[in-house]
């Protein structure tokens, strides 16, 4: 990278994942996120449109919760509904957090299988 280049999207966000068998199928079988690849016997890959995600065994001085994954969805309701089905725990219904100018913003929080934080993520336009 050069100087005039500067950051612009991210490549790989990284999840650590207490045991990374069970994680993959909650991220793969639950939610449903395409699985690329797996390094045994701690790391697997996933694809969140064009970000890798890579669940993996932390090793002791990053062994703490990641931060909050937000997937972007367009009708917040219908998957909230799918992915009770399927047994995610939502701690909290699809709600309102803002009206901005042109769209609201909408939040569902969940936990995964290892502790972290995931929420579902919804921006519909205003009419």
């Amino acid at each position: 990278m050069t100087a005039t280049q500067g950051l612009s999207r991210l490549h790989q966000i990284s999840m650590r994942a207490g045991d990374v068998d069970r994680a993959v199928r909650f991220y793969r079988d639950t939610l449903g996120l395409p699985f690329l690849f797996a390094a045994p016997p701690h790391m697997a890959f996933f694809d969140c449109g064009g970000v890798r995600l890579m669940l993996s065994r932390p090793e002791p001085q990053f062994d703490h919760p990641g931060s909050v994954l937000y997937f972007a969805v367009d009708d917040i309701a219908a998957v909230y509904r799918t992915l009770v089905s399927r047994g995610v725990a939502f701690r909290s219904e699809p709600h309102k957090i803002a009206t901005l100018a042109d769209r609201e913003v909408w939040l569902a929080d969940f936990g995964d299988t290892e502790g972290n934080t995931l929420a579902l993520m919804s921006e519909p336009r205003l009419t």
